[in-house]
């Protein structure tokens, strides 16, 4: 054993959320793994330096040999995490997104945890928008938003730590802007960004009406779905509800995405209180990204008036500002026709 093995072997233990993490979903491997690690980590091959580690790696084994390893029990569901082909998270900016069943019913679900515990104040950030925007927009606009089930605290079993989960509903057939933009490098038809800039300004119109501003309009965070012209905004984990003031009052975004740094406007970096007008920034960013040189002319100034530096001169009513958006529409490419859209698979 060299330091580094033992340094690799440390870290991954470290980054374990839950037990299938560190051991995958094939037995027999599960087992090669696991006695590889006891080798490594055993206190009696480092004069006692990793008993902390040692003690882990035995609590997560027992913990994945237990029938129960995948299931996670609340007061009000209980879950089981994906099987083998679906088990791995998806990782997104704070979190780790598990695919699981309710037990009762077999409701396909996202377990939402954070990988560091102390980011647990975030996901309770985007409990709380969730619950607000149903109660206070809306309902016919839901569709734009994920449907939170439950939200509770998760205790690792094998090391302690306190997590806030947020359990929302499964979506289906959907992709980021991201995606959608690696599949066109060369930009995506203005006539099918239009769809997709109209859905996002008529999600973003619901959740500021009912009092929510997201935050982090990001291309990993807008979900399309390309053949219903679907759209659902993700990750509220930066909003600013208004019914947060009990805990934070500066109506400030309370964190930014570090590889995206650049796509925020200026009073997002500055620390100053956002307003619809920062979300409208950021959804703009997105769609002329999209689109790359293909937007016309007449489009690239309407999207120049959303993309001021001064928060004050940006369009702040998303409601209005479709309706503009559909006037130049109409003037571009006259009424509106629905135009199927295909989304290469991208490797």
């Amino acid at each position: 054993m060299n330091d580094r093995e033992l340094d690799d072997a440390l870290a991954r233990l470290d980054r374990v959320r839950v037990p299938a993490d560190l051991f995958g979903d094939d037995e027999a491997e599960a087992a090669r793994r696991y006695r590889r690690l006891v080798r490594l980590v055993h206190p009696d091959a480092t004069g006692g330096r990793t008993r902390d580690a040692f003690v882990r790696l035995n609590a997560l084994w027992r913990s994945y040999t237990r029938a129960d390893a995948t299931l996670i029990t609340t007061r009000r569901h209980t879950y089981r995490l994906g099987g083998p082909g679906d088990g791995d998270p998806i990782g997104g900016d704070l979190a780790e997104l598990y695919a699981a069943r309710q037990e009762a019913g077999g409701r396909e679900v996202l377990l939402k945890m954070p990988r560091d515990p102390r980011d647990s104040d975030l996901l309770e950030r985007e409990a709380v928008a969730l619950r607000q925007l149903p109660k206070d927009g809306d309902g016919k606009f839901l569709p734009y938003v994920p449907r939170l089930i439950e939200t509770f605290r998760h205790k690792d079993a094998s090391t302690g730590a306190q997590r806030q989960v947020n359990a929302v509903a499964a979506l289906d057939g959907f992709h980021t802007l991201a995606e959608a933009r690696t599949a066109y490098p060369d930009g995506v038809d203005p006539r099918d960004a239009a769809w997709m800039w109209r859905r996002l300004l008529v999600g973003l119109g619901f959740a500021h009406r009912a009092g929510v501003l997201h935050g982090a309009v990001l291309p990993d965070h807008v979900l399309i779905h390309p053949e219903e012209h679907g759209l659902v905004l993700v990750d509220w984990c930066y909003s600013v509800p208004g019914c947060y003031a009990h805990v934070d009052s500066s109506g400030r975004v309370p964190a930014m995405v570090d590889r995206y740094a650049g796509w925020y406007p200026p009073e997002v970096p500055g620390r100053q209180a956002a307003s619809p007008a920062t979300d409208l920034y950021m959804a703009t960013r997105c769609m002329t990204d999209l689109m790359g040189d293909k937007a016309p002319k007449a489009m690239r100034s309407f999207a120049r008036g959303c993309l001021l530096p001064a928060q004050n001169r940006r369009p702040s009513d998303a409601w209005r500002l479709l309706a503009e958006f559909d006037e130049l529409l109409e003037r571009l490419y006259g009424p509106r026709r629905f135009r199927p859209f295909h989304l290469p698979s991208v490797r």
